[in-house]
């Protein structure tokens, strides 16, 4: 993962790695961890990057290795209703968000099945060092050797050939104890692989000399606050809180060097440590990242509070902060400038991340993350490459706001124009589905698009920043990012004064503006520029969103909560039952016998029940189908999650699965699809407005070479 900066004048340094021992004298044991017992795969914990390196050796089985073991959610079903319904104006539940112990109880994992982990981590001779306050982690330490034994895994030393560095992963997908899959969502930390460094770019010989300067250059909050209305919102984010998510530190000094030079006092800087991270005696080459973030914050909202959650850089040290932010409920927004691409990230640790993030919604919490600065191809740099088409995590998580990156022109400190930034990241997720809220896009398909909004972040446009002893001048998305967190302290300080809920989850609000007949006064729409794949147009666009903020019309748009829904005020609801199969029974669907499950050959999405139709590898048709009524006036959405395991090769569609609403065909889905986790599918059912309709799924197999269909945590979402 990378912080999503361009600085005009900072050097590119790779962060230090984890030592890895290729000469190995004392291999890890062959690992057939309690082969009695039957075990259940962890889906998506392999790095990517496995698939691309070379193989230099054994671990030795004495190399200490810490381990973040995630926990499922449970009642998603419920929990999705309820998000849908805390965002939505109209609806009883709307800004009656939960506190960190509501969530737990009500969506948390329990206590006992924490418990259940700590128990058989301890028995495979892991130290357990931490549980999160909100019962999603649970850490643990030991030798190579007894983390292969836990999770039926060997590890391996590799050399990646376009990094031209090495790591350490897991050869083969993580396994536990069908006892455990129930509650376990995956283990992160088997691979030090994603490793974020820094991504600053030096000026061409005619921009800049690599040293600082003596003096700004470049905007200073006249110019931004000023070109977005900042400065008329008539708020300055007093008594507001905002979470830095950092992986470096900074120095205090350059902060106040910034305040004094532009004017600015608030609350000092504090830092909250993540697993025994500080950086700021020694910030690292991440620091302008650091200090950037905190700069723009403060130039947006002076007033407001800021804490910089500072963590390792791991993937367990970034699950680890997302579960302590969201527990600790101490800040309403949280500004991410540091990602990867999708494509280098295991799944398994996108979802964790991506958990807490929906506790970040459920408890009144924005988000905003940095789309990334290489454009359509977030891979540019990294394993994957520049050839594959991907997005930016965590600016794909459906349950924050993705921003991308402009480059902006004022007259003075007043608006003039504004077109693409030429690398903005953006494009479309191949790990989350659309949701519910993401309407009015134009863009067809079922998968996530980012970004969301957009603000300033061509370096030619660049921000005036002080760090490292000296003014530079910055740009990338992750100027952008802190830009529209700032906007939301100052729009939360004056929801509080008018006695109206937080933001919290920002996009579906923002998409709600941008249906509106409001949208032409509450956003800059750009219209110019494109990134590698994507062009810009109006209304939303894949390399702007829906543009930039004009913040006093947006906050009085978002404030009004009159502004209605795209559907037109329908109240929002979920209209399927026992979506996750959690009941043990089918109803109220109609199954073929057998299909709803619970037995530990294919695991579920979430809990331990789930839909699955065929697997029997010989001729074979099964159902599932639930009858729902799509009220009149409403947009309807259809989504859930499935799984294809076959034992078929090649790219022929030997068995089937159809979804149908009523007789349209949604998808054809085949052994050609299979996969090694979960992925979720969404499908606008808004034509069925006024009407009853049947949800089917109907599974095929021929005579031979078993294809298990395997579908949870259904849902039709209705606004």
């Amino acid at each position: 993962m990378r912080p999503r900066s361009l600085a005009l004048a900072a050097a590119f340094a790779v962060l230090p790695l984890s030592a890895v021992s290729l000469g190995v004298t004392t291999a890890q044991a062959a690992t057939t961890p309690n082969a009695a017992a039957p075990r259940v795969a962890l889906p998506e914990t392999v790095t990517p990057a496995v698939a691309r390196s070379e193989k230099k050796g054994d671990v030795p089985a004495d190399q200490q290795l810490s381990v973040a073991v995630s926990l499922k959610l449970r009642d998603t079903a419920g929990l999705d209703r309820f998000l849908a319904s805390v965002a939505t104006p109209g609806t009883p539940e709307y800004g009656h968000y939960l506190t960190p112990q509501q969530f737990t109880e009500r969506f948390g994992p329990t206590q006992a099945a924490v418990d259940q982990v700590k128990a058989y981590l301890a028995a495979q001779g892991l130290t357990v060092s931490g549980v999160s306050d909100n019962r999603q982690v649970v850490d643990a330490r030991g030798s190579a050797e007894q983390i292969a034994k836990a999770f039926g895994t060997h590890e391996s030393a590799y050399l990646d050939p376009q990094q031209q560095r090495t790591f350490f992963a897991n050869d083969a997908a993580a396994s536990v104890p069908a006892d455990l899959a129930a509650v376990v969502q995956g283990i992160s930390g088997l691979n030090n692989h994603t490793v974020r460094t820094t991504r600053n770019v030096k000026p061409s010989a005619a921009a800049a000399p690599d040293a600082v300067a003596a003096a700004p250059s470049g905007f200073g909050p006249t110019q931004y606050d000023g070109a977005y209305n900042l400065d008329k919102s008539g708020a300055d984010g007093t008594g507001v809180t905002v979470a830095l998510w950092e992986f470096d530190g900074y120095s205090a000094n350059n902060l106040k060097t910034y305040d004094s030079q532009y004017g600015l006092t608030g609350p000092a800087v504090t830092t909250v440590s993540v697993d025994g991270a500080n950086y700021d005696s020694k910030p690292g080459e991440g620091q302008g990242e650091v200090e950037l973030d905190s700069e723009i914050v403060r130039g947006v909202a002076p007033k407001a509070t800021q804490l910089v959650y500072e963590a390792p850089n791991s993937d367990q040290g970034e699950i680890d902060m997302a579960a302590k932010i969201v527990a600790d409920n101490r800040a309403s927004v949280i500004s991410i400038s540091w990602g990867s691409c999708e494509p280098d990230t295991t799944a398994s640790s996108m979802t964790a991340v991506d958990n807490s993030f929906k506790q970040a919604a459920a408890q009144g919490i924005s988000i905003f993350s940095a789309s990334g600065d290489d454009g359509s191809r977030d891979c540019t740099r990294s394993t994957s490459g520049s050839t594959v088409k991907a997005v930016d995590f965590p600016a794909s998580s459906p349950h924050q706001t993705g921003v991308g990156g402009t480059n902006l022109k004022v007259s003075g400190s007043a608006y003039s124009s504004e077109s693409a930034w030429s690398t903005a990241g953006g494009g479309v997720s191949t790990v989350f589905g659309k949701p519910a809220w993401q309407t009015g896009t134009g863009v067809s398909g079922t998968m996530r698009t980012v970004p969301d909004v957009s603000s300033n972040a061509d370096p030619a446009s660049g921000f005036a920043i002080y760090t490292v002893g000296g003014w530079q001048v910055y740009g990338g998305t992750s100027a952008a990012a802190p830009l529209w967190s700032g906007y939301a302290a100052q729009f939360n300080q004056k929801a509080k004064a008018a006695s109206k809920p937080v933001l919290g989850e920002a996009s579906p609000k923002l998409y709600a503006v941008a249906n509106s007949t409001a949208y032409g006064s509450a956003f800059h729409d750009v219209t110019t520029g494109k990134n590698q794949d994507f062009t810009t147009k109006a209304g939303y666009d894949q390399v702007t969103g829906w543009g930039s903020p004009i913040a006093d019309a947006l906050t009085t748009a978002l404030l009004g909560d009159t502004t209605p829904p795209p559907s037109g005020g329908c109240t929002a609801a979920q209209l399927i039952g026992n979506g996750g199969f959690e009941t043990g029974t089918a109803a109220p669907w109609t199954a073929s016998s057998g299909v709803v499950d619970n037995s530990t050959g294919e695991a579920a999405h979430a809990g331990s029940w789930k839909a699955w139709l065929n697997g029997y590898g010989s001729a074979h048709t099964d159902t599932l189908a639930q009858t729902v009524t799509v009220p009149a006036g409403c947009k309807a959405t259809l989504s859930f999650w499935v799984h294809v395991d076959t034992a078929e090769s090649g790219s022929t569609a030997y068995d089937k699965l159809t979804v149908q609403a009523g007789s349209t065909t949604l998808a054809t889905l085949s052994n050609a699809n299979a996969a090694t986790g979960f992925v979720q599918k969404s499908f606008d059912l808004s034509a069925f407005a006024g009407q009853t309709v049947t949800i089917k799924f109907t599974g095929t197999e021929d005579s031979s070479l078993k294809t298990s269909f395997v579908i949870d945590d259904a849902a039709v979402a209705v606004s």
